[in-house]
């Protein structure tokens, strides 16, 4: 069978992770990298290993014929145009988030890949991480019961050492603290209680970091149409290392981080137990599984699939995340869904 080709488009920090698990994946081939900067698409292709054309423009990219899966690595200000390029050229994606930045930009994204019918995968890369299904499974076979309260949380300091600290900083390309960062947050607490969000009421601060321009810190009080309740938080000028919280409490069990108490299942116990897997304890982009990502998304293609967080899902988590700063600066709370 003929390997499926691959573009990269962007050429900043998480492309060449990207590159690596298309070149590891034995269906894939990158056949193009393309981005503004041919010193940074070049310095991508020494430090992957990967030979491959250069060129400075998506559409360039996009029109080839050899390639059909395309992966979008730029700022989040640029993506509702970029999709429609790719889906126009009839070509799988794989979008990096926030996917975009206000309802407008969403609408053109789904409506998008709604016509065309291409395949997407929504970067929601923790999904693959071994604690993340570790949890899920728990769920699934009934360890923690219903859940009736959730949180979840992201802290991660953010400062010039990051790339694309300049365009993440402000609002016009970065958005706010819950899109460019917490939506892994929102994304994993709808994941785990499996219910959609029907209201938000959020609140935001600035502790001491006066170089964002929006509030760095957010944090939310979110329910749900199953009648669990949640709180998501996400701050990026807490100095302390990365810390992303998983609390789920359930009519049989808890899970909270690494811990989890389950007298249902473990009779007998007299304190949490440990589970031993990898956590979600690293905001380095090696330390994402971006092989179990791509991957899937690879498999879905060949097998005629969606995949676990296509576009149509994340939105639904991107129309929370915009709801919590509506709900944040107007001081009420906002229902959702925000997009009929």
């Amino acid at each position: 069978m003929p390997k499926l080709g691959v573009a990269v488009h962007g050429a900043g920090w998480v492309s060449g992770e990207h590159i690596k698990a298309y070149a590891n994946n034995p269906h894939t081939e990158v056949r193009v990298i393309s981005s503004r900067s041919e010193c940074k698409a070049r310095a991508r292709m020494e430090e992957t290993g990967v030979r491959c054309d250069y060129v400075s423009d998506l559409a360039q990219a996009v029109n080839r014929d050899d390639v059909d899966i395309v992966s979008l690595c730029t700022p989040p200000h640029v993506r509702p145009e970029e999709v429609l390029t790719c889906a126009r050229a009839q070509k799988h994606i794989l979008l990096e988030k926030p996917i975009a930045l206000d309802l407008a930009g969403l609408k053109t994204i789904r409506n998008a890949v709604r016509r065309t019918k291409v395949k997407t995968l929504v970067s929601f890369v923790l999904h693959w991480n071994p604690y993340f299904r570790t949890v899920k499974a728990l769920i699934a076979d009934g360890t923690l019961g219903r859940i009736f309260e959730a949180e979840a949380d992201y802290f991660h300091e953010l400062g010039p050492w990051w790339s694309g600290y300049e365009w993440g900083r402000r609002k016009k390309t970065g958005g706010s603290t819950m899109l460019l960062g917490g939506c892994h947050a929102v994304d994993a607490i709808r994941w785990f209680v499996a219910s959609e969000v029907v209201e938000v009421f959020a609140y935001q601060t600035c502790g001491h970091r006066k170089d964002f321009e929006y509030a760095p810190s957010q944090v939310a009080v979110l329910r749900f149409k199953n009648g669990c309740i949640g709180k998501v938080g996400a701050s990026f000028e807490i100095d302390m290392p990365y810390v992303f919280n998983v609390f789920l409490h359930g009519t049989h069990g808890v899970v909270r981080n690494e811990k989890l108490y389950s007298k249902t299942r473990f009779p007998g116990l007299k304190g949490f137990m440990t589970i031993p897997t990898i956590m979600p304890d690293s905001g380095e982009v090696s330390h994402h599984p971006f092989q179990g990502e791509i991957d899937h998304l690879v498999e879905c293609v060949l097998n005629d699939r969606e995949t676990e967080t296509c576009v149509e899902d994340a939105v639904k988590t991107h129309e929370v995340c915009l709801a919590i700063d509506l709900s944040a600066e107007r001081s009420r709370p906002v229902r959702l869904p925000l997009l009929k």
